[in-house]
């Protein structure tokens, strides 16, 4: 077995385990790995995160507000302790954990003095609620099924580039001389064509305006929304769902695979009994 002084890969928040260690490592790793353990820390990132959130709210944060900055305070240092035990107990390998890096940051940035504009990143904090995704099955799928489903995004990525580029060329050329503010510069129509793939206000803010100068404008702005809102965003999402899709066979098929290996040691220890028996039988 391999010593703790040769930093075995550990159990971290990401899922991923390895050889137990013994001693006072191996039960710090007990500790900090355990149920309880990952429960209170991530009931204190919730609590830590409404805590942000109230001291947005002018009421509360004007009647309470060295409250909240106190309890603020003790949610980092809650973090920190936290931190400082898993790094104790992992070690190195606390580095090779994706999720625990990034812990790591958004706690360090935390730590940053205040003042000369860096209050910015002590808000960052808030960040670690994404940390809910390493415990909740259903969401680490979604979030395993959108990162599988990248690489397949390319060509739609530049086929959506493509579209955007060239309706702003002529959404500038066309209606850029009239209605600067919207179609002003190659800049200004790749917003404003990006609000009309949102269809927001897409309509009566923007469409029917231009067309009390440019009736045929309706002959570009349909076809750019057929072609993106309702053509090459949704097979953004086919793609995610495809995705989705094969990372649930995967899972069914490696459940499938567990069942298959526990029935072949069923039968095998049957076996192994039915022959000892027959031994006995036999004496």
């Amino acid at each position: 077995m391999q010593s703790a002084d040769n930093d075995p890969e550990l159990p971290l928040s990401g899922g991923h385990a390895g050889e137990p260690v013994a001693g006072w490592r191996g039960h710090l790793i007990d500790l900090v790995d355990g149920t309880g353990f990952r429960t209170t820390v991530v009931v204190i990132i919730v609590l830590n995160a409404i805590i942000l959130g109230l001291q947005t709210t002018e009421e509360v944060n004007g009647a309470h507000l060295h409250i909240l900055h106190s309890l603020d305070d003790y949610a980092l240092g809650f973090f920190v302790v936290e931190l400082s035990l898993r790094m104790l107990a992992h070690r190195g390998a606390f580095f090779r954990d994706g999720w625990s890096i990034f812990d790591f940051v958004v706690v360090s940035v935390a730590l940053l003095p205040v003042g000369g504009g860096l209050e910015i990143f002590r808000v960052l904090r808030v960040l670690r609620i994404m940390r809910l995704v390493t415990v909740i099955p259903k969401l680490r799928k979604v979030v395993l099924a959108m990162l599988s489903a990248l690489p397949g995004m390319n060509a739609a990525l530049v086929l959506l580039a493509v579209v955007f580029y060239m309706f702003s060329v002529i959404t500038t050329k066309l209606f850029g001389e009239q209605f600067p503010g919207l179609f002003g510069s190659i800049d200004n129509s790749l917003f404003t064509l990006f609000q009309i793939m949102t269809l927001e206000s897409w309509a009566s803010g923007i469409v029917r305006p231009v067309m009390h100068l440019h009736p045929h404008a309706p002959l570009v702005f349909v076809p750019f929304i057929l072609l993106t809102a309702y053509g090459i965003v949704n097979l953004f999402v086919a793609m995610v769902v495809a995705a989705m899709s094969q990372v649930s066979q995967e899972e069914a098929e490696e459940h499938d695979a567990v069942i298959q290996d526990l029935a072949q040691e069923v039968r095998k220890l049957r076996v192994e009994i039915r022959e000892l028996r027959d031994e006995r039988e036999q004496k």
